[in-house]
């Protein structure tokens, strides 16, 4: 059988003390022998449980022992906390009162800050309370700092896991240390997404930035791999708050939701993720000198270890088996839809020069005749390295990069298309100055 351990300090305290006094108990003894008991045990030098060191016990203290342990048993000797346990004996009333409502009204402010401006104030003084007592008077008022902040909320923070594989996605970026690309520092910025309910990575990259447009191309990767997900849980950066992404989820039927600010703990999977990927390969990395480098020994960890390790919210079993048992609902994603989804559109004027500026870069039309005039710019995200187009009046107008010294050596072409339309054999008659002097004279029908 398993030993039975006492349940807490307090049962291993009682113990103790009826030990003690328990012998006594279970005699019978006059009035004069039990205080002469007493005496003989307060002479004897017992060391307390968790204590290094004996102490003596007085009479008294042995006395009141006694009689708990007669009408009450072993629970009358455990140790009973103070009435006054929290008050902080050495504060007013008012020194006390005006702590809780610093705490109250200042949630963020840590006790040692709060110590220290009273006690520059000149409100406390240095001797009265330690750090230690403030933070047992907020204990029992209610007042740490961590069941304040979670107050804020109106749910209680539950433990949560999506229904299945694929019904919610988590997207981050990880800031790796930078490496050295042809003597040049460049920073490491590692885009990830993970499935919820097998914690499996549907998609990762490092990169050297965070734009908005990355994060879109692993979506884009993930969804031609796995299908598209029920829902996508973001951060509340910029690279995750931007128009394209959200026009994006919306055509393709996915629901888009962020974090709550201030609130790391919400986003609890990605970053345990992020920790065990710095445990075992990140921190690991070395002098390395190009993404690819990077690229192959994140993948390396994650399918020689990550996927088919035993994980402990999964019941033991690994990310990528219950990945690919999951059940999940047939979609209709096909490359079209992937192009129409991610095609985004912008309005822009068309400078003199038939020129016009997309993502800061300046591309070229044929058409002269559109210059000064506002077109509709579209370009398509599923690649990025596709040229963007024009589309006017119901046409789809190509565009291609400006090109300053070859158009130095190119001859201009005409703005407006010649016209097939053949002018007049006969002069046709038109004099405005005529026609207002026959106005002026009063002359009809314009005649000479």
């Amino acid at each position: 059988m398993k030993e039975i351990k006492v349940k807490d300090h307090g049962e291993d305290v009682a113990l103790f003390r009826s030990e003690v006094i328990g012998a006594l108990t279970r005699m019978e003894l006059s009035r004069g022998e039990l205080a002469a008991a007493f005496r003989d045990l307060a002479k004897e030098r017992r060391r307390l449980p968790g204590s290094d060191h004996t102490r003596t016990f007085s009479v008294t203290t042995l006395e009141r022992w006694y009689y708990a342990y007669k009408h009450e048993g072993l629970a009358g000797l455990r140790p009973r906390r103070r009435s006054d346990r929290g008050r902080c004996r050495k504060l007013t009333p008012e020194q006390r009162a005006l702590l809780v409502d610093i705490r109250r009204e200042f949630p963020s402010a840590t006790v040692p800050l709060i110590l220290r401006t009273l006690i520059s104030d000149g409100r406390l003084d240095k001797s009265a309370i330690s750090t230690s007592g403030i933070q047992r008077l907020y204990r029992e008022q209610g007042l740490d700092r961590i069941p304040m902040r979670d107050a804020s909320s109106p749910k209680t923070r539950l433990r949560w896991e999506a229904e299945r594989p694929g019904a919610l996605w988590h997207g981050d970026v990880c800031h790796a240390a930078a490496i050295v690309v042809d003597g040049e520092k460049r920073p490491v910025r590692i885009h990830a997404m993970l499935d919820d309910a097998s914690r499996y990575i549907v998609a990762i990259e490092a990169r050297y930035q965070e734009r908005e447009e990355d994060m879109l191309e692993l979506v884009v990767g993930a969804i031609r791999r796995h299908g598209p997900p029920d829902g996508l849980y973001l951060d509340n950066g910029a690279t995750y708050r931007g128009d394209a992404l959200r026009v994006c989820c919306g055509r393709l039927g996915i629901s888009l939701r962020h974090a709550r600010p201030y609130d790391p703990q919400a986003r609890g999977k990605m970053e345990r993720f992020w920790r065990t990927l710095r445990e075992g390969c990140l921190d690991f990395m070395g002098a390395l000198s190009s993404l690819h480098d990077v690229n192959v020994r994140i993948i390396a960890f994650l399918d020689t270890h990550y996927h088919k390790a035993p994980h402990a919210s999964l019941m033991g079993r690994a990310p990528e088996t219950v990945f690919r048992e999951g059940e999940r609902a047939p979609d209709d994603i096909n490359e079209q839809r992937l192009r129409d989804a991610l095609t985004v559109r912008v309005r822009r004027r068309v400078r003199r020069d038939s020129t016009v500026s997309i993502d800061g870069v300046d591309w070229e039309l044929d058409q002269g005749y559109l210059a000064g005039q506002v077109v509709t710019a579209a370009r398509c995200l599923v690649d990025p390295k596709e040229v963007p187009w024009l589309e006017h009046d119901d046409k789809v107008l190509q565009l291609h990069r400006v090109d300053a010294k070859k158009n130095g050596t190119t001859t201009r072409p005409p703005r407006r298309p010649s016209t097939s339309t053949p002018k007049p054999t006969t002069p046709t008659e038109f004099d405005p100055n005529r026609a207002a002097m026959d106005q002026l004279f009063g002359k009809k029908g314009g005649g000479k």
